[in-house]
């Protein structure tokens, strides 16, 4: 991977494209990022940078973090995060990263963190059918059979009701449709993982063509 940055979600709206569509687009605020610390092959074993981003007061950073954020000359950061780079030389600590890495066109991959629904049962946790609804049944919403009578156990990976979203969520493939460089914007099409206010990270689409 030879870029990436850490972005918010803000919300969701819609754009015209030149010849009139009308398109459904994610607005996030990517950026600025700064370089924290670079990872050499000779010291660490691979080639990286940690950058932080979306700026927090300082009383809320510890003392080891406050050190940390002097030694890079930038002030606290909420998040920090890690991306390999292919050319570690063009980076330098304390150096800014924008919205403008990426351009109008280009593919990425979006990482966030998914909503969380709470306990969830198995209709909507995994998409089985109800049974008749009829009042004799007595099987509506239920499991239903766990199966393997002789065993006397459930078998790993099963289907069952439980905590459902919360998890980090990677959609692939999306579209940039505008970047604004000066307030850090960058309007994606479709819908990506996670609430508003979430944090996202955008690398370069792996399976674009």
């Amino acid at each position: 991977m030879s870029k990436g940055i850490l972005a918010k979600k803000i919300g969701m709206t819609q754009v015209f494209r030149e010849d009139g569509r009308q398109i459904c687009v994610t607005v996030v605020k990517a950026g600025p990022c700064f370089v924290l610390q670079k990872k050499t092959a000779a010291t660490d074993g691979y080639d990286a940078i940690q950058v932080g981003f979306d700026e927090k007061r300082e009383q809320l950073a510890n003392k080891p973090e406050k050190g940390r954020f002097q030694k890079a000359a930038v002030k606290p950061q909420r998040f920090i995060r890690e991306f390999r780079v292919d050319d570690i030389e063009s980076y330098q600590v304390g150096q800014e990263i924008k919205a403008d890495m990426f351009g109008v066109g280009d593919f990425i991959d979006v990482v966030g963190k998914s909503k969380g629904k709470g306990f969830a049962g198995m209709i909507k946790r995994h998409g089985a059918s109800r049974g008749p609804m009829a009042h004799g049944s007595k099987y509506h919403r239920r499991t239903g059979s766990l199966g393997a009578k002789g065993p006397a156990r459930v078998f790993k990976g099963r289907n069952l009701p439980g905590r459902m979203g919360g998890e980090r969520v990677t959609v692939q493939n999306l579209e940039i449709i505008r970047v604004d460089a000066d307030k850090n914007l960058i309007l994606i099409r479709g819908a990506v993982p996670g609430a508003k206010k979430g944090l996202l990270i955008l690398k370069p689409s792996v399976k674009a063509k």
